[in-house]
């Protein structure tokens, strides 16, 4: 997957293909971040304190708001309005008042119908709609807005496109229409000539729309998880297509004619029927990001080691045992997910790549790691779950950079220890080595300073070293379904420690109706028993003291041997007396 996460033991690393929209699609796997739109806090008070304020921007974005305040409509001067994420049922009639807004968010709402007044706003560029339960019948008022350039209608329940919306607005740049019920586009979209960006993610095409190959201008088009099986050789009109993303559909093949598409830096063909890529595609030299992820690859496609400019690449689950020895022509790769594939060894070609950030290898038969691994001087983050080692792979110790170590054994033969060099490590900041068979964590493991999460679970520690309590970044402790009855007596001092999950263990100490209760039962316990440590402390040493004093009990030969050295001292300073007294009488 994009997300770099195979299963729930597997690395999860949150990778995404860029993308452009940010308002749709928020669990998909290669899932591409979209269009990153500003957030703005609202500081006090959204509104204004006096009407004759001159305001340009407002956010009332999750404000649980019912209506459209009124003391919006008298800004003459806004701009930008952000309503979204309310609970508002209808837009009234003065939204023609604000004669100047440019921007004008509605999404997340419970919006029934687009009001006619809305078609007046002459100078709306932006116009999101997303996520309301909108009457169809009302969206032809969109078409009066001859200004606008963006139009978003994610997840609207529309069945068809307004052709209205088509025929009129000749200046829409970006249209977003994924998570709808589309089959077909109107012919009439062959209108939106400028039209440079549109998302139909989640919707119900079986073919590719034609129509969309006479929109010179598109640079965006993303038609993931629909039932598309074939693109038609006419793409190659899209001479400025720069981003594709078709993953999660049916495609047996692509076309050869898209290598015309020179411009083209993403693809996204993951989750298709595909055995192979057109011998032509070695002509995308500008290609920075590629997803085969779930297709059935006959071998390796060759092609890729061309594109010298390749940074993301995600080939899970195809069914690659190998790597070609040009693999390593792509020096500026960033991220690498080769996992769910059949390497039964580290792939070597892999190890001079300098540039290389984050790498799972997650799911595959690796037994051992090559001590070249070394020359991945930059990775950050390293994925092995679930491969067949005998021993903990102790070269992962010679990766000074790494901050993420996936390491759980669900596959294979279980570690039984935990190296004390992983003190070496020290910029870790993630540890997870779930499933296995481990007694104890090292001391050392209280050497990593930047630490925020060791995730244990399935194992069968005993107890967790005292040492573990000098992380003072460690956040998250997971040791669940171990054999742990109790705790490091000054866990609480962990002061950024926000979860400990303990389900599974056969805890004593604290109780498990303690730690069912959470942190903040836990923290309270080990406080209370220290203080009672303590105060039992004060108490022993203060009987002590009594006992000796009386020669009571087990002190009471001590009290004789301490009487007796009294008098032997006392004997022998009367002794030395003596001489002294016969001297002065001779005198």
């Amino acid at each position: 997957m994009v997300e770099i996460q195979q299963s729930p033991d597997a690395i999860a690393v949150n990778v995404h293909f860029s993308r452009a929209d940010t308002t749709i699609l928020e669990n998909d796997s290669l899932q591409i971040s979209q269009e990153t739109q500003e957030t703005k806090e609202l500081e006090e008070d959204a509104l204004p304190v006096h009407v004759t304020d001159r305001i340009f921007f407002i956010d009332l974005a999750n404000k649980q708001q019912t209506t459209i305040p009124l003391q919006i409509f008298e800004l003459e001067d806004l701009e930008e309005l952000h309503l979204e994420k309310n609970l508002i049922e209808n837009i009234p009639g003065d939204i023609h008042r604000l004669k100047k807004v440019k921007v004008l968010y509605l999404n997340k709402n419970y919006i029934h119908n687009v009001c006619e007044e809305l078609g007046e706003l002459k100078y709306l560029q932006s116009l999101d709609l997303s996520s309301n339960p909108l009457s169809y019948s009302s969206l032809h008022i969109i078409s009066k807005l001859q200004a606008l350039r963006q139009l978003r209608l994610y997840d609207v329940n529309l069945d068809e496109f307004p052709v209205e919306i088509c025929k009129c607005l000749h200046h829409v740049e970006l249209l977003g229409l994924s998570g709808n019920n589309l089959r077909y586009l109107p012919k009439e979209v062959v209108n939106l000539r400028q039209l440079k960006e549109i998302y139909l993610q989640k919707n119900r095409f079986e073919s590719f729309p034609l129509e969309l190959c006479h929109l010179l201008n598109l640079e965006i088009l993303d038609l993931e998880q629909n039932r598309v099986s074939f693109v038609p050789e006419e793409i190659v009109s899209l001479t400025n297509l720069v981003k594709l993303f078709l993953a999660f559909n049916n495609l047996l093949s692509v076309p050869d004619t898209l290598h015309h598409c020179r411009r083209l830096t993403v693809l996204d063909l993951s989750n298709n029927l595909l055995r192979r890529l057109p011998p032509s595609f070695k002509q995308l030299t500008e290609m920075n990001e590629l997803g085969l992820s779930g297709n059935n690859l006959e071998k390796f496609p060759r092609q890729i080691c061309h594109w010298m400019s390749l940074c993301l690449i995600y080939l899970k689950n195809t069914g690659l045992q190998m790597l070609p020895s040009s693999f390593t022509r792509l020096t500026c790769i960033k991220i690498l997910d080769l996992s769910e594939n059949f390497f039964d060894e580290f792939p070597k070609e892999i190890c001079a790549m300098e540039n290389l950030e984050i790498l799972s290898l997650d799911d595959n038969q690796i037994r051992e790691i090559p001590p070249e691994v070394t020359g991945l001087s930059n990775l950050k983050c390293l994925g092995l779950t679930g491969n067949r080692f005998s021993v903990f792979p102790e070269e992962v110790f010679l990766l000074q950079s790494l901050e993420k170590l996936y390491l759980g054994q669900d596959k294979g033969i279980k570690f039984m220890t935990l190296p004390r060099d992983i003190s070496k490590l020290q910029n870790l900041k993630e540890l997870y080595l779930e499933n296995n068979c481990l007694e104890y964590l090292p001391p050392s493991i209280g050497l990593l300073s930047n630490l925020e999460i060791v995730d244990c679970h399935n194992n069968l520690l005993k107890e967790l070293p005292d040492s573990i309590c000098q992380v003072q970044g460690l956040q998250r402790l997971l040791v669940q379904n171990n054999q742990l009855f109790q705790l490091p007596e000054n866990l609480d001092n962990l002061q950024k420690l926000q979860l400990v999950l303990l389900d599974g263990n056969p805890m004593t100490d604290p109780p498990v109706e303690v730690c069912s209760q959470g942190n903040l039962a836990i923290w309270e316990y080990l406080r209370e028993k220290r203080h009672q440590k303590a105060k039992a402390t004060k108490i022993q040493a203060w009987w002590r003291g009594q006992m000796v004093q009386k020669g009571l009990g087990i002190f009471a030969e001590l009290q004789k041997l301490l009487k007796k050295g009294k008098k032997d001292k006392k004997g022998k300073e009367k002794g030395k007396e003596k001489p002294g007294k016969g001297a002065k009488g001779k005198k």
